[in-house]
Order: C-alpha cells, then sequence, then structure tokens
C-alpha cells in the first residue's frame, strides 16, 4: 500500500504537467530541500567538544552519477525507469551537500580529527583523504530511500588503504518527499558511521 501511495505522490504533478502543458498559466515555485544536519546524542557531542585533534582526513566532493547531477530529486518507479521531480528539487547541488554533511558526520564521529573539504587547508604529512563515487541516492518505487556506490580511503601519499562498496536502504516513515529527504539523510548519517569505523580500523593497522 505505501509503494503504490509513494508511486502515486511521485507522478502527480508529472501527469499533472502533462495534462496542462498546453495552457499558459503560471506554474508554481518548485519546493526545495536540504538535507538534515548532522546530530549526535548529547553525551557523544560533549566528549566530541573535549577531544584533541590529533589526525587530520579530507573528504572529497563526492563523484556523482550523471543522473544525480541534476536539481530534481530522483524517484525511481519501477525496476528500470527513474524519474527526475520538476516540482521538488535540491536547495543546492547534491554533491556539495553531500560533501559537506559527511565532513560533519564523520567530524563528530571521529572526535580526534580535524575533518576538512579537500582543497580548503594544505594536506598534513599523515593526512588521509576519503573518495566516494555515488551511483544511487533516491527513491524507490517500495517506499525505501536507496545509497549506493563505492568509497576508497588514500594515504597522504595517494596509496589506497582501503575500498568497499556502500549499500544502504532506509523505509520512509510517511509518503511524500520531505519523508524521502529525511530518509535519505539517516544514509547518510549511517554511511558516516560506516566510514569514520574504517577510518579508526586503518589507524589501528599502522
Amino acid at each position: 500500500m505505501m509503494a503504490r501511495r509513494w508511486i502515486g505522490a511521485a507522478l502527480a504533478p508529472l501527469l499533472l504537467a502533462g495534462t496542462l502543458g498546453g495552457c499558459a498559466s503560471s506554474k508554481p515555485a518548485p519546493e526545495r530541500y536540504t538535507l538534515p544536519e548532522a546530530t549526535l546524542p548529547e553525551t557523544a557531542r560533549q566528549g566530541a567538544a573535549r577531544a584533541e585533534s590529533r589526525y587530520q582526513l579530507q573528504v572529497a566532493t563526492p563523484r556523482l552519477a550523471d543522473y544525480l547531477d541534476v536539481e530534481g530529486i530522483v524517484m525511481q518507479i519501477d525496476d528500470i525507469t527513474l524519474v527526475e521531480a520538476r516540482g521538488h528539487q535540491w536547495a543546492e547541488a547534491l554533491g556539495k551537500q553531500l560533501q559537506r554533511g559527511l565532513r560533519d558526520r564523520l567530524a563528530q564521529r571521529l572526535p580526534d580529527t580535524r575533518v576538512l573539504l579537500d582543497g580548503t587547508a594544505p594536506r598534513e604529512t599523515h593526512a588521509l583523504r576519503l573518495a566516494l563515487e555515488i551511483d544511487r541516492f533516491q527513491g524507490r518505487h517500495d517506499g525505501r530511500a536507496v545509497i549506493g556506490g563505492r568509497w576508497r580511503l588514500h594515504a597522504a601519499d595517494g596509496s589506497l588503504l582501503a575500498m568497499q562498496p556502500l549499500e544502504i536502504e532506509n523505509v520512509l516513515e510517511a509518503d511524500g518527499y520531505p519523508a524521502l529527504v529525511r530518509a535519505l539523510g539517516r544514509g547518510w548519517d549511517s554511511a558516516a558511521d560506516e566510514l569514520a569505523a574504517a577510518v579508526r580500523s586503518t589507524r589501528r593497522q599502522e
């Protein structure tokens, strides 16, 4: 039932646009969305505030699949069909939101690490660099938010330390695009959990 309702919500603006395509009436402004801000429990935030930065990690702008590098939020309406929403758009380029959001989330989860956007500061001798390729960041017809891709963790000299696929799904808590954006935000939280664990594991092996 949720899947049918979600498909209806996603396609209604497109069907309406097709019906009224010949009219000269003005179109309503699209609704714009940002990913939720990074949050941690109060106890974790207090620990992060007390920690001393001993390491540096630089986060590159995620490389997006071409169909995701668009203004509209993407919805997968069946196994092969993708639709870019016209009336529901990102308020800022998705790649920049993902990069900044990941920086903030990793900074919370790695309180002993200075997490920077790649290129904003000279790289220190032992700084790590995190790069991501995102192939899926969308809603799906079964009522789930889907994130997929691959991440790579590099040493300061460019050598590859670790590489893994990224596969995350979250069930939408309600119908509609606001619920989808919040579910994608929770998925990005989970991605940060996975990446922070990888950074800690890499340091233990040094």
